[in-house]
């Protein structure tokens, strides 16, 4: 059964401007790694937009309205110090989220188990009533909320292993039943958050990571930590925010993983995801700064999602 690559042209088409670290290149490195020839068996899938009801599952009706009311029809506009908006934006996040929603869809529906969202903006930055880091909608909070509602799952788990604290995700998911969030990252970095558990939230693993981890280090944290809370909580269905800027390469953070690594760490969810939850697995991109650097590591996590 073929991996899917979910994508859509208008996520290239959200412009962050001269400079801006989250740019378009990002998404065509990824693209054309993934359709060169040693990824032939992939199947590749448009993404719909994300409807209304998907959103604010997770995100204050009031902030929906107020994110696609930003959009300017010319030029650009900031929400945050670094986090802009140009006229394709809006389409950009709803295909996004969209994305990762679809992906559940076709995962539930049987005709994939493993599906890699090729989008931007990325989200797990993204909090119920804040646009953050780069993240207008956090796209697999959306699609973890729509596997609880649309196919009744009880148990979804998010792992992310972003160089960055998924801090939306967090606020999404903190002291919520039937849901379960992981994050690896290096502390201390934006955006602050992250430094350990949180009060009345036992579903929130945090794993803060000082600068300059190696793979061993990392390699430990994660099997000592992640994987036996992942196993406790026995996912029906496990997403992964995959950011790839752990990488030594990358500009905005100082640790010194590979794309080895996070192929490894993509291996050791993916055999949980056998184990508990017939191996249905949904990564959606998130970070990741160094454009060499981005294609080997989703090159590796492609290869890694696609063994069965």
């Amino acid at each position: 059964m073929s991996t899917w690559i979910i994508t859509h042209e208008s996520c290239l088409r959200h412009d962050t401007g001269p400079g801006h670290p989250e740019s378009a290149q990002r998404l065509e490195t990824v693209l054309d790694r993934l359709r060169g020839p040693d990824f032939g068996e992939l199947h590749w899938q448009e993404a719909p937009r994300a409807e209304r009801e998907q959103l604010i599952r997770v995100h204050n009706p009031g902030y929906v309205d107020q994110v696609l009311g930003s959009i300017p029809e010319h030029g650009s506009r900031f929400l945050d110090g670094d986090t802009v908006v140009c006229p394709a934006s809006g389409e950009a996040a709803l295909r996004a989220a969209g994305a990762a929603c679809a992906a559940v869809d076709a995962v539930l529906a049987g005709e994939t188990r493993r599906v890699f969202c090729a989008v931007r903006p990325p989200g797990h930055h993204a909090e119920p009533d804040r646009a953050m880091g780069f993240c207008l909608f956090n796209n697999v909070a959306v699609a973890a909320a729509h596997a609880r509602a649309a196919h009744h799952l009880e148990r979804v788990a998010v792992v992310d292993f972003d160089v960055h604290h998924g801090n939306g995700t967090q606020a999404m998911f903190g002291g919520k039943r039937g849901l379960f969030y992981a994050s690896t990252h290096e502390h201390p970095l934006f955006p602050g958050t992250g430094g350990g558990p949180v009060p009345g939230a036992p579903n929130v693993v945090n794993v803060p990571l000082p600068p300059m981890t190696d793979s061993a280090h990392f390699r430990d944290a994660f099997r000592e930590h992640v994987i036996p809370a992942l196993r406790r909580f026995g996912p029906e269905l496990t997403l992964i925010s995959a950011g790839f800027d752990a990488h030594g390469s990358d500009p905005l953070a100082n640790m010194e993983l590979t794309e080895e690594d996070l192929a490894w760490a993509t291996r050791e969810i993916a055999a949980v995801a056998a184990r508990f939850g017939n191996g249905w697995l949904i990564s959606t991109l998130e970070g990741g700064y160094n454009l060499r650097a981005l294609g080997d590591c989703v090159e590796a996590h492609v290869r890694a999602l696609s063994e069965e």
